[in-house]
């Protein structure tokens, strides 16, 4: 299966996932859209951070009347307004366009188009139109992008948008952006997302994005790292954070919601047949840290994938039936995966049961405190295990048509690393409803639903 790999132990900008797909071998012809669209270059150079050779992109404005309408950040409705930006006095070590505009050295001289230095172009965080979510739309919708990259890139301008609005608790319509609105956050967003498919991967995933730490100065307060906006998205993306390891904003929201649209979280790298990699490089110095992005791109073997978990495990004698009945529930609400109720005989042969419970390492602590809770034991163990094998799983609806009427039936599908499905199964609860509601046996809408499944995926 055709893999990128993120590996985010530096966190991530919009402008260094830029640099580490363009270092990696996307072409950049593919950001001409945002550029024909836009009155803005990408400016692609190189750097070097701990001995690591990396690429950088900055974003400039081609129009030097636009730098007119930036006007203070004080006013700025959304937490995402300077977070990609180049405002060293705001956000410390901050990813993105943090070069010293004074040092030729650290800006590039190659561009999707040609460029004179000695025009008036201007680097463009925070300068050009700031736009609101609906007219960001509008302009991405307007740039003749493949559908595919369409969708991706409106889904992650949307999922910056719900994180603003639900952190100042407005509605959706109601928010109104500068800085995710601008012209340069449009161009990290959309880029990113173009060169992802040029590169053309079947699965995309990332390692624990690192947040840094300290805290941030934003127009309305100094606010601790992670910020608000990217604890938000996080609560929607399938990758997992981490603190550290120097205290500064080293995940912003941009790159935030670019993976967490994106990519799936895995706790390592996974096992490649390497064909590049890429390293996309932040404007300042961290050292020892090397302040890049890697990326890798390569084929991964058909092997399951593996998942780290900690396994819980706590003996009960005095619990009721209807305390066991809801532990599924209650559990898989503080973070459980997988919950194993095994009747046993206790000390002085006394029947009771055995708690079996699965989880991620980082919930173990959470899930252990709600089974102390809910059951009243008075020990919890952890079990060896620190991983297991699991499939890759997907969920598609199919319609059957059963004695004269129309039915839906979910199906999950079982797949390796490779993607090829080694088993289908036909949800219960939905063959059961159907069961019902025609008259056939259970078994026989199962294996109908299964059987109409395969069949759409021999024709694909």
């Amino acid at each position: 299966m055709h893999t990128l790999a993120f590996d985010g132990r530096l966190g991530a900008s919009g402008d260094m996932l830029l640099a580490a797909l363009l270092d990696a071998g996307a072409d950049p012809a593919a950001l001409e859209p945002v550029t024909n669209e836009l009155d803005l270059e990408y400016r692609i150079d190189d750097a070097v951070k701990c001995g690591i050779a990396a690429t950088t992109v900055d974003v400039v404005l081609t129009d030097a009347d636009e730098g007119s309408d930036s006007g203070s950040h004080e006013g700025s409705h959304g937490h995402v307004h300077d977070h990609d930006r180049g405002d060293s006095e705001s956000h410390g070590y901050g990813h993105a366009h943090d070069h010293d505009d004074n040092d030729p050295d650290q800006h590039g001289h190659g561009h999707v188009h040609d460029h004179d230095d000695s025009s008036d172009a201007v680097p463009a965080e925070g300068h050009g139109p700031h736009r609101s979510y609906l007219e960001v739309r509008r302009i991405v919708e307007g740039m003749g992008l493949d559908d595919a990259i369409e969708r991706d890139a409106l889904a992650i301008f949307e999922l910056l948008s719900e994180a603003e609005a639900s952190v100042h608790g407005e509605s959706l319509e109601e928010i109104h952006f500068h800085e995710v609105g601008a012209d340069d956050a449009i161009a990290d967003v959309v880029g990113a997302v173009a060169l992802v498919h040029d590169l053309e991967p079947e699965r995309i995933v990332t390692t624990p994005l690192s947040t840094g730490g300290g805290s941030v100065g934003m127009s309305h307060g100094e606010y601790p790292v992670p910020t608000p906006a990217v604890v938000e998205i996080t609560e929607q993306a399938d990758w997992s954070l981490q603190g550290g390891p120097v205290d500064a904003e080293l995940l912003t929201p941009t790159g935030a919601a670019i993976l967490g649209h994106l990519a799936d979280g895995v706790e390592s790298l996974p096992a490649l047949e390497l064909e590049s990699a890429g390293y996309g490089a932040g404007g300042y110095d961290l050292d020892p840290h090397p302040n890049v992005l890697r990326v890798l791109v390569g084929d991964g073997g058909s092997e399951l994938v593996r998942d780290d978990i900690a396994v819980l495990e706590t003996n009960l004698d005095d619990a009721t039936p209807e305390v066991l009945g809801g532990l599924q529930e209650t559990l898989a609400d503080a973070g459980a995966r997988d919950v194993t109720i095994v009747p046993v005989t206790m000390k002085k042969s006394r029947p009771g049961h055995l708690v079996k419970v699965i989880c991620k390492p980082e919930d173990r602590k959470r899930v252990a405190r709600t089974l102390a809770e809910e059951t009243g034991t008075l020990g919890i163990r952890e079990a060896g295990a620190t991983h297991r094998w699991i499939a890759d799983r997907e969920f598609e609806t199919v319609e059957l048509e059963l004695e004269g009427g129309s039915y839906e039936v979910t199906v999950k599908l079982a797949s390796d690393a490779d993607g090829d499905i080694y088993d289908v199964s036909a949800e219960y609860d939905d063959a059961a409803r159907v069961a019902r509601e025609s008259g056939l046996p259970v078994r026989e809408v199962a294996r109908r639903a299964e059987s109409a499944l395969l069949d759409e995926e021999t024709e694909r």
